[in-house]
């Protein structure tokens, strides 16, 4: 790794004056948070790209 400030996060200021670091931390924060909140509501997960897939194929047979 070398000394170029380019190359580290602590030192790269994003918007507001952020570390990317910072931001980064910020964003597994607000991700998790919303995460919790869905666990809480009793939505289902997303589920796998098959279960979407069948979903989508499934919701589209009701409109023809």
């Amino acid at each position: 790794m070398t000394d170029d400030p380019a190359s580290d996060p602590d030192k790269l200021k994003g918007p507001g004056g952020m570390s990317l670091r910072q931001i980064h931390e910020q964003v597994q924060k607000s991700v998790q948070r919303d995460r919790d909140e869905q666990a809480a509501l009793g939505a289902p997960a997303r589920g796998s790209r098959w279960q979407r897939w069948i979903r989508y194929v499934w919701g589209r047979s009701g409109r023809r």
